[in-house]
């Protein structure tokens, strides 16, 4: 097997995080995907991956000739789509996926940019809870928020989110700003009701994590409500930096508590199908992927 090939190989392995579902993603056995893995190790006379009862992971070699392969692939198969003309004028229907409240604060500006640049292409987009399936909902790009299981879809990061908790500066200025989380007994707070959401606050402290279980004065269905009645001065929300982005920038919320707040989770981007993905998806990953980054709803 060439170099080239050898790269394609590992990076398919790097990217999945499973050596038979890159098997699967290349259409070889997974002994050719080992052989391949191997007779790159040696060439390289280092150890590229670490494997476990539960797959594969990357060696700090690993990562540091995954970045590097990454690179040179892209950079190979950008050329190819320019002589080809694959990457011309993507159309048909794009499915994209996303969690709730993402769409209206993050996304809908670069899906604008997006179809003004690719007017052939139909979005569609699906705002839902839970971690979405690709396959099975016919889903081709979903943003989701959280760790991924091993899977046999692509993941390109886009930064993090946490949890955070803010109120309305009329709401501040008349109940005071909590300096500690035991503070929160002595406050308001807006609960959801809303599947997957916790009415236990988990806070960051010294050896352990604090939780505070707040006496709402109202309980909406929806983190959307929630935050609403928040900006009204109802009480504290509590809800994912993301949800609250534009209420933050434009002043109706402010953040409490920041040096409290626990650690955030990962943004990415999800596909299938790698490089052999329709034009449509691979030119939406590339245009959405840099815009996201920058977006300051995102932390680098």
């Amino acid at each position: 097997m060439n170099r080239y090939r050898q790269m394609q190989v590992f990076e398919a392995v790097a990217q999945a995080g499973s050596l038979a579902a890159a098997a699967r993603e290349l259409e070889l056995s997974t002994v050719t995907v080992m052989r391949s893995i191997a007779e790159l190790e040696a060439r390289l006379n280092n150890t590229l991956l670490l494997r476990g009862p539960r797959g594969v992971e990357l060696s700090p070699a690993g990562e540091l000739f995954a970045a590097s392969s990454e690179q040179i692939l892209e950079h190979i198969a950008a050329a190819e789509r320019s002589a080809a003309g694959l990457h011309a004028r993507p159309a048909g229907q794009l499915t994209v996926a996303l969690p709730m409240l993402m769409d209206q604060q993050i996304f809908m500006p670069i899906a604008l940019d997006y179809l003004e640049a690719f007017p052939d292409v139909q979005l569609l987009t699906r705002a839902s809870e839970g971690l979405p399936k690709l396959l099975e909902d016919n889903i081709d790009v979903a943003l989701v928020v959280g760790h991924l299981p091993n899977s046999s879809e692509f993941a390109v990061p886009v930064g993090t989110v946490q949890p955070i908790v803010c109120g309305s500066p009329a709401y501040l200025a008349k109940w005071g700003r909590p300096q500690t989380p035991e503070d929160l007994k002595a406050h308001r707070s807006v609960l959801t009701t809303a599947s997957g959401e916790e009415n236990e606050w988990r806070f960051r402290s010294e050896r352990s994590t604090r939780v505070v279980k707040p006496i709402p004065v109202l309980t909406c269905t929806t983190q959307r409500a929630a935050i609403k009645a928040a900006t009204l001065g109802l009480g504290l929300v509590r809800c994912m930096s993301y949800e609250a982005h534009d209420e933050l920038q434009a002043g109706v919320l402010e953040q409490v508590l920041d040096s409290f707040a626990i650690q955030g989770m990962p943004a990415q981007l999800i596909y299938r199908d790698g490089r052999r993905a329709a034009a449509r998806v691979r030119t939406f990953i590339d245009f959405a992927t840099p815009r996201l980054r920058a977006h300051p709803a995102f932390l680098s």
